[in-house]
């Protein structure tokens, strides 16, 4: 009984396997196919390409279709004119309901995506619109620097900014430094991991310390 179960279990392995050779093999020739009537591609070199004798191309061109194979001819125009209706932006389920509903079928979805991965139809993803919201400060200082960016006697007028550096895989290190803008001299300066207040105030700090 052992002996007849693995006999029957190999039987229906290797014919589930020449199922699924046919089944890549019939894919090549649509491919092939269609994208010779759509895009004028050679056949010769699209058999190259997908490493088929063009005797066998031709032989399956010329045979007598199945009902599935006609079945499948209508899909594929289907889904192109519709993809085409809506620029793109539907993917298979979508389109799956849309020729159930048109040609009052109930397609599974699973054949619908096999047939759009075989002409390369993908629904274009629409990035969203980022929203920038305007902000109001919730403190607004006096203007006493005024653009005038000249001292005439050191430690008149201070400015400063911080700088990102990147380095290694994906790390940041920040520069805050003070410049002097009588001479633009570096008064203080700090580097931290994490551009916030508390690296300002750090070198603020050494400034102070420095000309004290």
């Amino acid at each position: 009984m052992k002996g007849g179960e693995c006999i029957f279990k190999k039987v229906a392995g290797t014919r589930r396997e020449a199922i699924l050779n046919s089944i890549r093999q019939e894919n090549k020739y649509l491919a092939i196919q269609e994208l010779h009537e759509t895009n004028n591609y050679s056949i010769s070199l699209l058999c190259r390409v997908a490493n088929i004798a063009r005797c066998s191309y031709y032989k399956w061109l010329n045979r007598e279709k199945t009902e599935r194979e006609k079945e499948n001819e209508v899909l594929i125009k289907e889904m192109i004119n519709f993809y085409e209706e809506v620029n793109g932006i539907y993917g298979y389920r979508r389109i799956t309901m849309n020729l159930n509903h048109k040609l009052n079928k109930s397609y599974n979805h699973k054949r619908i995506y096999r047939l759009m991965r075989l002409i390369r139809l993908k629904s274009v993803i629409r990035k969203k619109k980022k929203r920038y919201v305007k902000s109001k400060p919730q403190f607004v200082v006096e203007n006493i620097l005024n653009r005038e960016f000249t001292a005439s006697r050191p430690n008149e007028k201070w400015v400063t900014d911080v700088t990102e550096f990147k380095y290694g895989y994906g790390k940041k290190a920040y520069l805050s430094a003070i410049l002097d803008l009588y001479d633009n001299s570096i008064v203080a300066y700090a580097i931290g991991h994490r551009n916030d207040n508390q690296l300002v105030f750090k070198t603020l700090d050494l400034a102070l310390k420095a000309n004290s």
